[in-house]
């Protein structure tokens, strides 16, 4: 093969091509900025601007069943890099390219959004509250209280069993201080995340109706997101206003 045709294509694609999935198996080995430095341009070319392209056509979608998530294809990407400040591992890069959609009005990865990512080994994609802030969480688990039995309903769906796996939760050993032992719902107050996930094979992500695929996954999975920030958007809403101390 020669040269011309190995680079990339002019314009990206909804879909990405072999190479790409070659670039993330050799980051996983040389994950150094003296490796990826040299090779940005082509990260660029084969990844991050398909991402950007694929992302625009799932948040063309999401207009039509999650309009609350319709957002700049640039505020869904996560970058490539890690934040190793904190953490004993230091390499600088993730193995992997994401994205995820929050709702509207909340920080980037709280509440429950959409989420999915490319790796040389796995496409996972997945929708539900992964990291809820401490006051979300405490929402979600209120909100438990009396809607754990439509809730359950949403995740024993057929098309949801079909077609992803539950979250294993994260739980607490014991239910949360001021939450009552024997509620029927305790198995779901207890988590600390709520939501699905899928694992596909990374050669999913070559297929050029990538974008459709993972669409399709988002749609079955829009009521359980819908479900999980009705108690944080109820927490958000403006308070209605006092007027001589009546209502």
């Amino acid at each position: 093969m020669t040269r011309a045709a190995k680079s990339a294509p002019a314009g990206a694609l909804p879909y990405f091509r072999p190479e790409a999935i070659t670039f993330l198996r050799n980051l996983a080995k040389h994950n150094d900025r003296a490796w990826f430095q040299p090779r940005k341009s082509q990260f660029e070319a084969e990844l991050k601007e398909p991402m950007l392209t694929i992302i625009r056509k799932i948040t063309e979608a999401m207009v039509d069943f999650a309009p609350n998530f319709v957002r700049p294809a640039e505020k869904s990407l996560f970058r490539i890099y890690r934040d190793t400040r904190f953490s004993n591992d230091k390499r600088p890069y993730k193995t992997h390219v994401a994205a995820w959609w929050s709702h509207q009005g909340l920080a980037k990865t709280s509440g429950a959004g959409y989420y999915f990512h490319v790796s040389a080994k796995e496409l996972i994609i997945a929708a539900g509250s992964y990291m809820p802030e401490k006051d979300q969480l405490a929402q979600i688990r209120h909100w438990l209280l009396d809607h754990h039995a439509e809730f359950r309903k949403l995740l024993q769906s057929t098309a949801v069993r079909r077609t992803f796996k539950e979250f294993e939760g994260n739980a607490l050993t014991r239910p949360p201080k001021g939450f009552p032992a024997e509620h029927p719902g305790m198995d779901l107050i207890r988590c600390k995340q709520w939501g699905l996930a899928a694992t596909l094979p990374a050669e999913t992500a070559l297929k050029p109706d990538l974008a459709a695929i993972i669409i399709r996954y988002f749609k079955i999975a829009a009521p359980l997101v819908t479900a999980l920030n009705t108690p944080i958007a109820a927490a958000q809403a403006p308070k209605k206003k006092v007027l001589f101390g009546l209502r």
